[in-house]
């Protein structure tokens, strides 16, 4: 027999169900992710279809995407019903353009390291990747020269 949608489920069984411990749930809460209601006696109840949203929180985390772009996407997405397919597409589509610029990024990096290793020239002075006197340290942290140009 097919679940109704609209059943609450406790904290422990979402938990039970997504795998996510139940500190994460609440702070998922939080950040407005997914909601509840709270019972009479102050429990939190989800609504069966949170376990979508939840499931897709842990793919965007696998994928790379960070729970700020997840917090955005989910933003334009209705929280007290369930989201329809278009709105399923539409972060999908979103999602989508995100991996394909985080593919490039990778590829151009493998190429960048790749080059770099495989060069064997072990030169201080013909390595793209040299910084001499530590003169990109005044663009900011990290690896500069690997970072993508804007």
């Amino acid at each position: 027999m097919a679940k109704d949608p609209e059943d609450r489920l406790s904290v422990g069984e979402v938990a039970r169900r997504t795998g996510v411990a139940v500190s994460a749930l609440h702070y998922y809460e939080q950040l407005g992710l997914i909601s509840s209601e709270r019972t009479g006696g102050n429990q939190r109840r989800y609504p069966r279809y949170m376990l979508r949203r939840i499931s897709l929180i842990l793919v965007a985390k696998r994928l790379g995407i960070p729970l700020a772009d997840v917090q955005e996407v989910f933003s334009t997405l209705p929280l007290d019903t369930i989201p329809s397919a278009r709105d399923w597409r539409r972060v999908s589509k979103q999602w989508h353009g995100q991996l394909e610029q985080k593919r490039r990024e990778i590829e151009r990096l493998e190429r960048e390291l790749t080059g770099c290793i495989g060069c064997g020239c072990l030169s201080m002075k013909s390595c793209r990747l040299l910084n001499v006197d530590d003169e990109l340290g005044e663009r900011g942290p990290g690896p500069q020269r690997l970072e993508p140009t804007t």
